[in-house]
């Protein structure tokens, strides 16, 4: 080899050693732009799906979940029932706080009886509706006792964030947000965060699981679409979620940016008021009667008959989504794979809203989310513009969701949209949540604000939820499903299919489900 072929070839590893330095360094920070953070750093404070993404960095869950919500081991190791009301957690040893505390099960039972004690505006109740009580065997044993059998009480708890129980009861958003109070377990350690600005979190290196790979991670609030599509081409954000329908295409040929699209878990559904009492009364020829058409069945199905589905997706949508006819994806279980598409026929819609004495129509608000969910204005805006058609005055109203979901909690609205994510990937979440009476006593209907009762429904979820047999469960929710669908309690529009953009050959990525966008799980491209 003569001297300057030597030479080069020196020069030339330096270079790429240089390179490859480089590209350390610069991989030691990830920043992503995200639509919407946490409500607060307490992980129990709400049930938001933008909540839980963001404080899974900080705080680990007893039981985790695969990109496709399959269950598997996290500060419990494995899970078994015991007998009909028992289920055993086998809590993983070694286990490290960021302040250098063992996790142990104490830990484990406090924070399933802190939940209750938390009022955030969205309650966590949801994911130990199921508990009577916890019973420490052992540092590394914890015996949860149901209030019946409760075969699904492993997939309640990939939402049960564990926090120290030397916190005491006490401490709320002020002693979290602060950092105080913010110890988890998790791959990440707070640095600072910012309301509706950036979340800043610094690699732990004591973490139990695999290290991530990036030393800081940022995430920065910008919950204009625009604007983070602007953040991501200027170089301000490395990766975005939520990317707009009006921008996938756009960014597909721009050989700077890579979109990583997936299926979500999320469904867009309108709601009813079933209410003797209107909170705002339907008007009819510029008057307000005091009836709720809403109870009437032929109504509720005009609204869906008149609901063109491959348009929202095509048109509004632009293609990233699937019609729905059900509340949850049909392949979870309990759903139905026997119930038909929901069709569009809107002289039919305008039959039924006759038969039922509205044979003009009726005017009422629609309120829904603005920028929570992909598309979620734009469907609320075409979806009145449909009815429009069927001879209803249907006036939507998007809306912020700081004013929309305190305003649905308390029962101001008379019929709504808002998207909602089977997250632990079965049916009692979902029907147990939404269709049952809201029943404090049993657990079941937290998020039923629409008044709905039906006691025969009622127990037939509550004998879903405590089958143990998982072809019975399964047999059960199915007729659920099937009732409630059938009824049209809910209508559901849209699934949505979330689309996240990067850099260029930086990042390697795997959509989730749930449309989380979780740091740890992300890696640099070799």
């Amino acid at each position: 080899m003569t001297k300057s072929l030597a030479l080069a070839g020196a020069l030339a590893a330096g270079l790429m050693a240089a390179t490859a330095l480089t590209s350390v360094a610069e991989a030691q920070t990830l920043t992503l732009g995200v639509r919407a953070g946490p409500e607060s750093i307490d992980p129990h404070w709400s049930t938001l799906g933008s909540h839980a993404e963001a404080l899974r960095h900080i705080f680990d869950t007893l039981v985790g979940v695969d990109e496709n919500l399959q269950l598997e081991p996290a500060l419990a190791t494995s899970w078994t029932p015991v007998d009909d009301t028992t289920w055993e957690f086998k809590i993983r040893e070694g286990v490290k706080f960021h302040d250098g505390t063992e996790l142990t099960a104490h830990d484990v039972k406090f924070s399933i009886e802190r939940i209750p004690v938390v009022t955030g505006p969205m309650s966590m109740t949801i994911y130990t509706k199921r508990v009577a009580e916890a019973i420490v065997v052992d540092d590394y044993t914890l015996h949860v006792k149901t209030n019946g059998p409760a075969p699904t009480l492993p997939n309640d708890f990939i939402r049960l964030f564990v926090v120290q129980d030397d916190i005491g009861m006490e401490p709320r958003n002020e002693e979290f947000n602060s950092g105080e109070a913010a110890i988890g377990t998790g791959p990440y350690r707070l640095v600072s965060w910012e309301p509706k600005g950036d979340l800043v979190m610094e690699r732990f290196e004591d973490y139990w699981g695999e290290a991530p790979q990036w030393e800081t991670v940022v995430r920065k609030e910008i919950p204009n679409d625009p604007a983070r599509v602007a953040a991501l081409k200027s170089g301000q954000v490395d990766m975005i979620n939520y990317v707009p329908a009006t921008d996938y295409a756009a960014m597909q040929r721009d050989s700077s940016l890579e979109t990583f699209i997936g299926d979500s878990v999320y469904i867009l559904d309108i709601y009813f008021s079933f209410a003797d009492e209107l909170p705002i009364k339907v008007r009819v020829d510029g008057q307000e009667i005091d009836e709720n058409p809403f109870q009437d069945a032929r109504v509720r199905e005009a609204f869906d008959l008149a609901i063109n589905r491959d348009a929202l997706v095509r048109v509004v949508l632009e293609g990233l989504g699937k019609p729905a006819n059900q509340l949850m994806p049909p392949h979870f279980f309990g759903g139905s794979m026997d119930l038909p598409e929901r069709v569009y026929d809107l002289e039919r819609a305008k039959a039924l809203l006759a038969e039922a004495g509205y044979p003009d129509g009726f005017e009422i608000p629609f309120q829904c989310t603005n920028n929570r969910l992909p598309g979620d204005a734009a469907v609320c805006e075409a979806l009145g513009q449909m009815w429009a058609r069927a001879g209803l005055t249907v006036r939507a109203e998007a809306l912020n969701g700081t004013v929309f979901f305190p305003a649905v909690s308390r029962k101001e609205y008379s019929m709504w949209m808002s998207g909602w994510g089977t997250l632990t990937g079965e049916a009692s979440y979902t029907y147990g949540s939404l269709v049952h009476t809201n029943d404090p006593e049993v657990g079941l209907g937290a998020f039923n604000r629409a008044d709905y009762s039906n006691p025969e429904l009622d127990a037939l979820i509550q004998e879903a939820a405590a089958e143990l047999d998982d072809d019975r469960r399964a047999e059960l929710f199915e007729q659920v499903t099937e009732i409630s669908m059938n009824e049209r309690i809910l209508i559901p529009t849209v699934q949505l299919q979330t689309v996240w953009a990067a850099k260029a050959d930086m990042l390697d990525f795997t959509p989730r489900i749930d449309q989380e966008t979780l740091a740890y799980k992300i890696t640099p491209k070799p």
